[in-house]
């Protein structure tokens, strides 16, 4: 069984990084897939999610469809 963990952005770069290297840490040995639905942050987020977590999967809102 494979284990999904999403998370929820907005212009909150610094924070994001430190969750997914975290969480990046804790499913070392676990069959798990990581989601991060930005809504449409501006303070440069997908392109660091581009450049330092590739496996990270993203999903890029056009509006802040807010919290859930």
């Amino acid at each position: 069984m494979k284990l999904s963990i999403i998370l929820v952005n907005y212009n909150v770069r610094y924070f994001l990084e430190q969750c997914l290297y975290s969480v990046r840490r804790a499913i070392k040995d676990i069959d798990a897939e990581v989601i991060v639905v930005d809504n449409n942050s501006v303070d440069g987020s997908v392109r660091m999610l581009e450049e330092k977590f590739s496996e990270v999967k993203v999903v890029h809102n056009k509006t802040n469809l807010g919290f859930s």
